[in-house]
């Protein structure tokens, strides 16, 4: 439950528990030791906010406090949420933690500088219920002789916004969480080679992993187009798996809900279930989807994806969920 910081308008609270009752029913129920809930969320260009319930057509940002609402309930499904686009003001975020609660935590890397970067950090926020940090924090580098394997032409020094990894521990796990958000370029050819990069420099990772390290998830923004092209298969070339489910499963406002794998395939949960022949993944998956948002936030308004996209974001969360027991 969150924990609100002001009284609510009525207006806006009835919507608020719609939007509840609907996660209530479209998501597996959090669990303190029998499962562990993963998300990955874009959340455009989530910086500042307007400090009004209704930021109105004329009002910049967009974001307003019903909009961090909804955003706050819809994270707290989760034990813990991958987050790309949060921006260097860090306005909405905190908002988003007070209603949150104290039991909630984060991590984040500092704001990635220069053109490509686009004023983005990586973000993780976790349920310190579930989970504890064990001890890692890092963002991933390309080793100098790794460059010259990939090609001059195919990554430009580092990755533009450099990946970000984090190990957490629940019960009886613990477990890797690696976010990015892969630079969308002038077109697609121009992913390929930082997505073959995180591939083989994760594949590297896994292999040589030791006990407690090999339950490694990649989750992102990953800029992929479309099931079974070229740059799915830069992901996927070293054996990362994505599990079925999500290739059913609308990554954002903008997709073809009939063929989601087909257009817009951008975020992914992905993992090594086998490293040499090897199990390499303690954590057992039970299932994954994502959450539409569109017929339970801010309906009252009246809004076009466009607008609703500036205020909750244009991705839809994507999630999975693991057995732990």
């Amino acid at each position: 439950m969150l924990q609100f910081t002001e009284p609510v308008p009525q207006e806006y609270l009835a919507e608020y528990r719609l939007l509840s009752a609907e996660l209530d029913r479209q998501l597996p129920p959090k669990a303190l030791d029998t499962n562990l809930l993963v998300a990955s969320w874009n959340l455009r260009a989530f910086g500042e906010y307007s400090d009004v319930w209704v930021a109105g057509s004329g009002v910049s940002p967009k974001r307003d406090k019903q909009s961090l609402l909804c955003i706050a309930e819809i994270i707290s499904r989760f034990d813990v949420v991958a987050l790309q686009e949060v921006r260097g003001n860090l306005s909405a975020l905190r908002h988003v933690l007070r209603l949150l609660g104290p039991h909630w935590g984060f991590s984040m890397t500092d704001v990635t500088r220069g053109a490509p970067g686009n004023d983005e950090r990586m973000a993780f926020l976790f349920d310190t219920r579930k989970l504890q940090l064990s001890g890692l924090a890092c963002e991933l580098v390309v080793p100098a002789e790794q460059l010259s394997q990939i090609s001059a032409e195919a990554l430009n020094k580092q990755f533009a916004r450099t990946p970000y990894a984090v190990s957490f521990r629940t019960v009886g796990h613990t477990f890797i969480l690696v976010t990015l958000h892969v630079l969308y370029g002038a077109n697609p050819a121009d992913r390929g080679p930082e997505l073959t990069a995180i591939a083989r420099w994760l594949s590297d990772w896994a292999r040589n992993a030791y006990e407690g390290e090999s339950n490694l998830i990649a989750l992102g923004d990953f800029n992929i187009d479309r099931q079974g092209d070229a740059l799915y298969q830069a992901f996927t070339s070293t054996g990362l798996f994505i599990p079925d489910d999500l290739h059913r499963v609308p990554r954002t406002l903008f997709s073809d809900p009939e063929k989601p794998n087909l257009s817009k395939f951008y975020d992914q949960i992905a993992w090594f279930p086998q490293v040499q022949g090897r199990p390499a993944f303690s954590l057992r998956y039970n299932r994954g989807g994502g959450f539409d948002f569109i017929p339970w936030t801010l309906q009252s308004r009246g809004l076009d994806k466009a607008g609703l996209s500036w205020r909750i974001s244009d991705h839809y969360p994507l999630w999975v969920e693991f057995l732990v027991r």
